[in-house]
């Protein structure tokens, strides 16, 4: 007997018309196999197929299974009925009796088979015969979510095993059983092998995003709400066309992604910080703080740590500044990182971390962890929360103050924000030399006005005065990132804090500067790195630790 397989997969949608009636199918990896599938997680032999007049046995000969229906067969053989989907791999097969065989006739999927009627016509649904009556593609795909979730009851599922190997194909084979059965009702064009993995995605993982993290010229992804996304592409902020079905959709992403982490987002407490298993930071936003709809920010997390060899490469500085940054944090200067949202201060931060020796502790601070430090000795905390009873809190100063309790020999702290600035400059000045951190501001000058402003914020009655002189006595270098029209990072401005002067105001000494010149037709920054040709006043400790060999230029 004559039967017809229909594969959806890797290659698209395939069509075959067999005889089986001679022994066995096999579908496998091999060339040589019935059914030819090139697909790694296929074996060369992995099932084997045999035609019945009442249903399809199916036998599994592989190394990972072979779903048939909502049953995982491992070494085993199984009777199923005839266009009951067999998952395999990144493929999904349909088997069923071929009514009129004919071969080189090619069908459109399984779900245009249809019981003959008017005299045995096969009434098949073409792409011209679905544009009238067809609902709006949201409509549907809502429909067809309610459907998954009666058919897996993928709302009680647990977010961690969200992931499980076994659970994708029963959502793949379900998705296609559903989305086939409606293929007269979906908008003319539509490809239901792309369907199909977008509600995938968004049952299980993290929809439209995952193609966006994926990507790796996307450095941000900015959701405004279901219908509207921007992603940021060399410093450029652009639309995607990549959409969510709904706002429940969004919401669901949300949970899925602070589930894990222990946190929670509703309507007492609409806004949320966390991050993605790969360390990309995320924030989210729902109603009633989001007038549109759910929104989410991911920075996303760089597969491979910058290096200052790259950020020569990209123009962010010139050798001679990489290698006075280096030597300073060398040489045990207190740097603050400065320079407005997305300008890559926790990227400079992390490429400037490189440089601190081996043999050292240090303890990392953030709210949500994303330094990627490669020393062997580095102890990483992170910022929690309050629970649902508004207690189990702990901030950034929480942990600066504990860190001081760990023998820490650097501590790095990802941002300064809020009172916990007081408790980083006491460390400074108080034998954890050599410490980093970042602050938002314009320049360097800036920078110092709001840590000072971010010390009156820690609630301590201490005059303006005192503040100023225990910012004077902790912080060596002022480093300022810059994201400049053109959508680059440079670093326009390293100067050293030199203390006070006699009215009270910080005296900055400029050592490093970018001077821009003009704009090129492609709307690129011209401009040139000039030192100012002023020393650093601690050039004695480069000397001393022998970090400036006989006859190299100290800048």
């Amino acid at each position: 007997m004559n039967v017809e397989i229909t594969v959806h997969g890797t290659q698209g949608l395939r069509q075959f018309e067999l005889d089986a009636a001679l022994g066995p199918l096999v579908v496998g990896r091999q060339p040589e196999c019935s059914i030819y599938l090139d697909d790694s997680q296929i074996s060369r032999q992995h099932a084997l197929l045999y035609a019945t007049p009442g249903k399809l046995r199916i036998e599994d000969r592989s190394s990972n299974g072979t779903l048939a229906g909502d049953r995982l067969l491992r070494h085993e053989a199984a009777e199923i009925p005839y266009g009951t989907p067999i998952s395999l791999g990144m493929h999904t097969l349909y088997v069923r009796r071929a009514v009129m065989p004919q071969a080189g006739i090619a069908a459109p999927g399984p779900a245009s088979e249809s019981t003959p009627s008017n005299g045995g016509e096969s009434k098949t649904p073409t792409t011209d015969s679905r544009v009238e009556g067809t609902q709006s593609e949201a409509a549907l795909r809502r429909e067809i979510h309610r459907q998954l979730l009666q058919h897996l009851d993928l709302a009680a599922l647990d977010p961690k095993r969200s992931d499980d190997a076994a659970l994708r194909p029963r959502v793949l084979t379900a998705l296609h059983r559903i989305v086939n059965g409606m293929r007269a009702r979906l908008p003319a064009g539509t490809n239901c092998d792309q369907l199909v993995g977008d509600l995938a995605d968004e049952a299980l993982g993290l929809g439209p995003l995952e193609r966006l993290l994926a990507d790796p010229e996307i450095s941000e992804i900015m959701v405004i709400d279901a219908d509207t996304i921007y992603v940021e592409r060399f410093g450029k902020l652009l639309r995607s066309k990549e959409r969510f079905t709904d706002d429940e959709r969004v919401r669901a992403v949300i949970e899925r992604i602070v589930a894990p982490l222990g946190r929670r987002i509703d309507e007492s407490s609409p806004l949320v910080d966390a991050r993605l298993p790969d360390g990309s930071r995320v924030n989210a936003v729902i109603k009633p703080l989001a007038l549109k709809g759910s929104c989410i920010t991911i920075r996303k997390f760089a597969k491979v740590p910058l290096t200052l060899d790259k950020l020569y490469a990209f123009g962010a500085l010139t050798p001679g500044m990489g290698l006075f940054l280096t030597r300073s944090v060398i040489a045990k200067r207190n740097i603050v990182i400065s320079g407005g949202t997305g300008s890559g201060k926790t990227t400079l931060l992390n490429v400037l971390s490189a440089a601190i020796p081996a043999c050292e502790r240090i303890v990392t601070i953030e709210d949500a962890a994303e330094l990627q430090l490669g020393q062997p000795h580095v102890v990483s905390l992170e910022t929690r929360p309050a629970n649902m009873e508004g207690t189990g809190s702990f901030t950034i100063r929480d942990l600066v103050k504990n860190a001081l309790r760990m023998r820490p020999d650097r501590i790095v702290v990802g941002e300064c924000r809020g009172g916990e600035a007081l408790d980083m400059l006491q460390a400074m000045n108080t034998g954890h030399d050599g410490s980093l951190t970042t602050t938002h501001a314009n320049s360097p000058i800036e920078a110092l006005s709001r840590l000072e402003t971010l010390c009156l914020m820690a609630g301590v009655d201490l005059p303006s005065r005192a503040i100023r002189e225990q910012i004077a006595a902790s912080v060596h270098l002022v480093v300022q990132q810059s994201r400049l029209s053109d959508g680059s990072r440079r670093i326009t401005g390293i100067a050293e804090l030199c203390g006070l002067g006699s009215d009270g105001q910080f005296q900055l000494h400029p050592i490093y500067v970018f001077r821009r010149t003009g704009t090129a037709k492609d709307g690129s920054v011209i401009g040139e790195f000039a030192a100012t040709g002023r020393l650093p006043s601690f050039l004695g400790e480069f000397l001393v630790r022998g970090l400036i060999a006989t006859g190299e230029p100290y800048l």
